[in-house]
């Protein structure tokens, strides 16, 4: 595809059980993408093929929000994890709400498999930030952002630790990555840009189809192993 964000090379859809970080939103991700056989640049399958703008979502129902390719506000944060917001987002042009791609992906409901129940998005605080007051059971600390609660025994799940369901990271058996994790993605993209770089004619002679099935087949295994289960919401 040919994405607006990177018009001088086309982007392959590709599986890839690595850790990277998205050029549209510079948020971390793993398994489907879209990348560049050229150079270094991914995005996450759903910055990739973000919408113009979405109506009545479930985090913000009051108004529309529209995608843009730059933050909007200096040390601007998403209102749905508490993240700085870097690059891509989903803003609404009536307030001062926004959220990274990803983000915008958590429902109102998830099924998070380290835990057995359903979990229910709690209701913003008033003053927009999140409550610190719970500790997280996958993270296990306390902090500002959107958070997900169990009816059942009183699990909390912050939305920042629910978007490893999203953005691939938790089908790939990969945590909140820290600096461990940034050695990793180096590794991890050195890699790409080899093999990307070795078989970049092989693809264009055999067909893109093909040729990307032989890195996928290559890099980690058939496809298969990453696609997703469907956890959340569906």
């Amino acid at each position: 595809m040919l994405h607006f964000s990177h018009p001088q090379h086309p982007l392959s859809h590709i599986n890839l059980p690595h850790l990277f970080t998205c050029s549209g939103c510079q948020e971390v991700g793993a398994a489907k993408r879209y990348a560049c056989r050229l150079c270094n640049y991914q995005l996450h399958e759903f910055c990739a093929l973000a919408p113009q703008a979405l109506k009545s979502h479930p985090l913000h129902y009051q108004h529309e929000i529209v995608f843009y390719s730059k933050p909007g506000r200096a040390k601007s944060k998403c209102d749905a994890c508490g993240k700085s917001v870097k690059g891509f987002s989903f803003r609404c042009n009536a307030c001062n709400f926004q959220i990274h791609p990803c983000c915008a992906m958590l429902p109102l409901e998830v099924v998070f498999k380290p835990h057995p129940h359903t979990l229910k998005l709690l209701m913003a605080s008033p003053n927009g930030g999140g409550d610190t007051g719970f500790q997280c059971g996958e993270c296990k600390r306390r902090r500002r952002g959107r958070i997900y609660r169990c009816a059942v025994c009183d699990y909390h799940l912050h939305a920042i630790c629910a978007k490893i369901i999203f953005n691939g990271l938790l089908d790939c058996g990969i945590k909140e990555p820290g600096k461990s994790g940034n050695m990793l993605e180096a590794a991890a993209q050195l890699a790409l840009q080899v093999v990307t770089g070795f078989f970049g004619g092989l693809i264009e002679g055999i067909g893109e189809g093909v040729g990307e099935d032989m890195v996928q087949n290559i890099m980690g295994g058939t496809g298969n192993a990453f696609i997703s289960r469907g956890i959340a919401g569906k």
